[in-house]
């Protein structure tokens, strides 16, 4: 299916994200706004002469945002059915966040670690408490939280477990996503992330997503230091495991003393309709990895949350980062999870996750063209009833953007909505009304 107005723009770009298997496009499926507004052409023709071709978006360039909406520099208004890949999970530019913001920003922005802040302190003190652990470890992306993570692993199985020094290992899940480092597509199986990346870093098992049997055995392995794990796969399309996977794997880990690590960037900080997405199973992480919505999309915030007995082998000059907890950062991480609790917003993503999946496995089961809807909470994904290098999916997202809604594809045929938090239920409606008369434009 291909939609009739084309850009003429080669774009070069890597598969993640946008999952579109190509190493370059030319005039690709771009809309009609792209071709009709000179506002919207000039900065696409910007970014593709100047801008590293990493990434392939969606043919529209944003300006604004407020809550659920954003909108683009022709004026054109559209629901955020992405929120930056769950990273503004409390609505774009919320004012208490940006009240913080600005407040911490004329007062006092970095200091680096070679001083104390009269930031940081309270900060590590208030997630500590927010999420039950001992200490945290702040970090500014998600991938520097999760090489965090990998790091203080490595070292707890030396120095507690007793692991013999570089023999150490870390099992991964198929399929998984914890960033784009060199360490950490070392052990991705996405093969257009990996190539001609290499050589690798050496020390991961990988095994089955949602599988203890296979859990299991590589437990066996008296070298291994840690599982880390999605609670829910995002960028592999939303892959929800059967109920007791978690439960189960910390269960397995405790008994060979090894850490359980919860990658819960995209999932957590309320997304999957509770706080984490492990409390579903009631499951209590040995290591918590956060980013994305800790700061609400305002600026880079992650961190690495662990109580003392694996958090105390990390010392002075052994791990660190000059941006990492600095004064505007924590305190735009605290009116970010303060947000989060005062306007409820785990609760929101539970109830209108559960009327989305609802209405659209309506729509399912009256097309052809789907397949399923899967999710928990607000982070949903509709599987598209054809190939993973076909272009059906890209097309509907063209189609939705058409009509007023953002939402991109994952593994070619796989579109994730995940809408902020702030969403209403008129809202909702509104968004579902509009994906079921795209949807039923292409029979």
């Amino acid at each position: 299916m291909v939609l009739t107005q084309k850009l003429n723009i080669s774009i070069q770009f890597w598969h993640k994200e946008d999952c579109i298997f190509a190493t370059q496009i030319k005039k690709q499926n771009m809309s009609t706004v792209a071709e009709k507004n000179s506002n919207t052409a000039h900065y696409i023709a910007l970014e593709d002469k100047y801008g590293a071709h990493n990434y392939h978006p969606l043919p529209v360039v944003l300006e604004k945002g407020k809550g659920v909406h954003v909108w683009d520099v022709d004026g054109k208004q559209y629901f955020d059915f992405l929120s930056a890949y769950s990273a503004v999970n409390q609505g774009h530019c919320h004012p208490k966040i940006i009240g913080a913001l600005q407040e911490q920003a004329n007062t006092l922005t970095l200091t680096s670690r070679a001083f104390y802040s009269a930031q940081l302190g309270p900060f590590e003190e208030y997630i500590a408490n927010y999420f039950g652990f001992d200490k945290v470890l702040p970090m500014n992306s998600g991938a520097e939280a999760v090489e965090t993570a990998i790091k203080i692993c490595r070292k707890w199985g030396y120095e507690k477990k007793g692991i013999e020094e570089n023999r150490g290992k870390i099992i991964v899940c198929e399929n998984n996503f914890h960033g784009r480092t060199t360490t950490i597509i070392s052990f991705s199986n996405d093969e257009v992330a990996r190539k001609n990346f290499g050589p690798y870093t050496d020390g991961f098992i990988r095994i089955p997503y949602n599988d203890l049997d296979a859990l299991a055995h590589v437990l066996k392995d008296n070298d291994v230091a840690g599982f880390l794990v999605e609670p829910i796969q995002g960028e592999a399309g939303v892959f929800v495991p059967d109920e007791g996977f978690l439960s189960g794997a910390q269960k397995l880990c405790n008994q060979a003393n090894v850490l359980f690590i919860a990658d819960e960037v995209q999932t957590g900080v309320a997304r999957t309709g509770k706080l984490l997405a492990v409390d579903y199973e009631n499951v209590k992480p040995d290591v918590l990895i956060l980013g994305k919505a800790l700061s609400g999309g305002v600026y880079p915030v992650s961190a690495v949350l662990a109580n003392n007995g694996i958090m105390e082998v990390i010392k002075p000059g052994q791990h660190g980062s000059t941006f990492g907890g600095n004064p505007l950062a924590a305190k735009v991480a605290m009116a970010a999870l303060d947000v989060i609790k005062e306007e409820n917003l785990a609760e929101n993503a539970y109830r209108l996750g559960e009327i989305f999946r609802s209405k659209i496995q309506e729509l399912v089961d009256s097309s052809d063209l789907l397949l399923q809807v899967r999710g928990k909470g607000l982070l949903n994904a509709l599987l598209i009833n054809d190939t993973e290098d076909s272009s059906t999916a890209w097309d509907i997202c063209v189609a939705l953007k058409n009509n007023g809604l953002l939402a991109k594809p994952t593994h070619g045929n796989i579109i994730r909505f995940a809408p902020p938090l702030v969403i209403t239920e008129q809202e909702l409606l509104e968004c579902i009304a509009i994906i079921k008369k795209t949807i039923e434009s292409f029979k």
